[in-house]
């Protein structure tokens, strides 16, 4: 089941300073519910910055290790939400690069690539292992994560917590350590950048363009960057990111809605259990002896 989001207006997260309370007390129990309570969001935020679900899995590892490690250090004076999540902030900006994402990517770059790959009928469902559709919805999602690739890692950040998962710019600046009007002018240089292209490129925002996912799926596995036999983001059962984030109320009839709209269905991926690594890690000497943990 999924909680309502740490990142809306009015997180529900009555619990956490308690856990936290519990957690530093050496109560482990606490600790790793705690953890379970935020993996799942921290990775989601992880995987649309890093456009692969192994580094993203590693950055959400490398971000609760950080929280664990700094747990005593948080006094309350600001929410936990905003002590988190300016730690996963931090880290999604600055931790090396995955490996989908290149030194530089541009956008002309990004539709001279797609130029290239031919237009063919999609894969004859005796040739593939799994579903046609679920290949198509993993050219799909590949085909747009890597669009989110062609904006620099600050303005990334910002269409992924204000776009895709609607974090109000009161939030936005906080955990971001800016004004309101600073994130809302950040997201606009965003959507504009992000949009333009789509609106240009994208077939599922303008009917009128001539780029189809279902058109390019031979393709793009006979390019390498989709795997029929390993399907790295299409799932048969999926919740999709609209159903636990904020509604909004523009109209989608709007480039800015249209575009969201193809973010938002979006998987929201159910994230790897980080727990079992993190109490090995946490129950070692080695661990103990270079922390502050009880």
């Amino acid at each position: 089941m999924i909680e309502n989001s740490p990142l809306g207006e009015r997180p529900t997260e009555d619990v956490d300073p308690g856990l936290v309370a519990r957690a530093n007390a050496g109560e482990q129990p606490a600790l790793e519910e705690l953890v379970r309570r935020h993996q799942a969001w921290i990775y989601n935020i992880a995987i649309r910055m890093l456009a692969h679900p192994q580094n993203a899995e590693d950055a959400t590892q490398e971000i609760l290790i950080k929280a664990i490690t700094r747990l005593s250090s948080f006094e309350g004076r600001s929410s936990f939400r905003t002590w988190l999540y300016r730690i996963v902030v931090n880290h999604v900006l600055n931790m090396k690069r995955g490996r989908l994402e290149p030194e530089t990517l541009t956008f002309s770059c990004y539709a001279h690539g797609l130029d290239k790959t031919p237009d063919l009928d999609p894969p004859d469902q005796t040739s593939v292992p799994v579903d046609v559709r679920l290949i198509v919805d993993e050219a799909r999602i590949s085909c747009t994560s890597g669009m989110l690739l062609c904006l620099d890692r600050g303005q990334r950040l910002v269409y992924v917590l204000g776009e895709i998962f609607g974090v109000s710019d009161a939030v936005g600046g906080e955990l971001l350590e800016i004004s309101r009007d600073n994130f809302r002018q950040r997201l606009t240089r965003a959507r504009r950048d992000l949009h333009n292209f789509m609106n240009d490129k994208c077939g599922l925002v303008d009917p009128a363009n001539p780029c189809r996912c279902e058109k390019k799926t031979r393709g793009f596995i006979q390019a390498g960057y989709v795997d029929p036999n390993k399907l790295l983001f299409a799932r048969a059962r999926i919740t999709h990111v609209r159903a636990v984030v904020p509604q909004t109320d523009r109209a989608l009839t709007a480039l800015d809605a249209q575009c969201a709209r193809v973010y938002r269905e979006h998987p929201f991926y159910e994230a790897p259990d980080i727990v079992p690594a993190l109490r090995r890690l946490i129950e070692s000497e080695e661990f103990r002896r270079a922390t502050d943990l009880p």
